[in-house]
């Protein structure tokens, strides 16, 4: 039996095809490379939307700071693409020649030593893992190890979240201040800026995606999966039960953020820049709306989610982008108000029965073979 055949039930294993056929096939055939590229930067967030499934709608855990995590893992990619972008020919003009150019703007006369690393392509893979799951290690370990959790945990993401925008700004001369790191051209001599490249990229996002939403399953449904639901209901008899919930969420917390930078990473090699408008409170928040309109129970909804909520962000804005954010707030409010499971609770309630009536339906009608006269 297949992998999947462990992980999905029948019903679920039809909405992995359908869901993998969209992004594999039809989307695609159906959208030219402009559109494409648009649609895989919105699949980009569709990580961090997965991650807020197991950490929120599994484990109970609201975090309003996932821009952190999936910022650092595009600042690790965008460190590397920026270095490779800023070779001794490339930056003849500057005064100090193979430094990042937003360096020499800034008097910088030499590379940092932790930017050095970020000369291996190797390193800049693990760091994108392992920076941001650092990172929530010990933002978890402070909080969770004191019990602080609900609202207050929610509010202290958004601190630092806030916190880290305001250092990337600061810190100009190093991280490339409000314009973040931009005019990222080659991976490994690649250029990334090609048509080609955008479709191939389009299509290691999404099977990447594919990856990390069966990894997600494999986690739900296994004993530790269950242990987050029996924690987000009744932690107090999980704890009492002999199990270390803080443990527990600090592993959940790790592995969002793990999941979220990798999105991150996805974003600077679609877009081809990383800045830190992507790091703060209002993305953070707005990631939340796709995991919340997707529905926060299901992962497959947390993917059309982000989809549903970045294509309408993108149409809306083009005629009226000072009213976003109102309308941004107005669906949050919506879906909470009306439907609190999402999309996801929509297809549960409605569409589901409606598809089992039809069936039976013409099953009913269905007429019985009529058995052969016997000779």
């Amino acid at each position: 039996m297949p992998v999947v055949g462990f992980l999905f039930s029948r019903k679920e294993w039809f909405y992995f095809a359908i869901l993998s056929t969209l992004l594999l096939l039809i989307l695609p055939l159906a959208f030219d490379i402009f559109r494409l590229n648009l649609i895989g930067k919105y699949l980009t967030y569709a990580f961090v939307a997965i991650g807020l499934v197991l950490l929120w709608g599994n484990g109970g855990i609201l975090s309003l700071g996932q821009g952190i995590f999936f910022g650092l893992g595009g600042y690790c990619m965008a460190m590397f693409l920026k270095l490779e972008a800023s070779t001794p020919e490339a930056t003849s003009i500057q005064s100090t020649p193979g430094i990042p150019d937003f360096m020499d703007w800034n008097q910088i006369t030499a590379l940092p030593s932790w930017w050095e690393p970020f000369y291996s392509f190797p390193f800049t893979i693990l760091a994108i893992i392992l920076v941001p799951s650092i990172f929530a290690f010990i933002i978890g370990t402070a909080m969770f190890k004191r019990r602080v959790g609900g609202v207050y945990f929610a509010i202290i993401t958004q601190a630092v979240a806030a916190i880290l925008t305001i250092l990337i700004i600061g810190q100009q001369g190093y991280t490339g201040g409000v314009n973040g790191i931009t005019d990222l051209r080659t991976l490994l001599g690649w250029d990334i800026r090609t048509d080609e490249a955008k479709l191939i990229l389009y299509f290691v996002n999404a099977v990447l995606l594919i990856g990390v939403l069966i990894l997600a399953q494999a986690v739900r449904i296994s004993k530790f999966g269950r242990l987050l639901i029996a924690m987000r209901d009744r932690e107090d008899r999980v704890r009492f039960s002999g199990y270390d919930v803080a443990n527990f969420k600090i592993f959940i917390f790790c592995l969002a953020a793990a999941i979220s930078a990798i999105g991150g990473a996805m974003f600077t090699l679609q877009v081809g820049f990383m800045s830190p408008s992507f790091v703060g409170i209002v993305p953070s928040i707005e990631m939340v709306i796709f995991a919340a309109v997707g529905g926060r129970l299901s992962l497959f909804g947390a993917i059309y989610g982000a989809l549903l909520v970045n294509a309408a962000k993108t149409t809306f804005s083009e005629s009226f982008p000072e009213l976003w954010l109102f309308a941004m707030g107005g669906l949050f409010i919506a879906v909470v108000m009306a439907f609190p499971y999402g999309l996801a609770g929509l297809v549960k309630e409605h569409v589901e029965p409606f598809f089992a009536r039809l069936f039976a339906s013409l099953r009913k009608r269905r007429p019985l073979a009529q058995p052969q006269a016997a000779e």
